[in-house]
């Protein structure tokens, strides 16, 4: 009968383990950057501020 490798299964936890904890990391760092906020009342003509017009 063959043997449990402990090591191997205890290899595997802390990969998975490290996995989250990196996951949650970056959630955390996700959560806490400030999300861009965009201009509510864009430019009524359409044109982009400093760009050439055409005439």
């Amino acid at each position: 009968m063959a043997r449990p490798n402990f090591q191997y299964e205890k290899r595997q936890r802390d990969l998975l383990k490290k996995k989250k904890q990196e996951e949650k990391r970056q959630r955390k760092l996700d959560r806490d950057k400030p999300q861009p906020i965009e201009s509510p009342n864009p430019d009524p003509d359409g044109q982009v501020p400093g760009a050439p017009q055409d005439t």
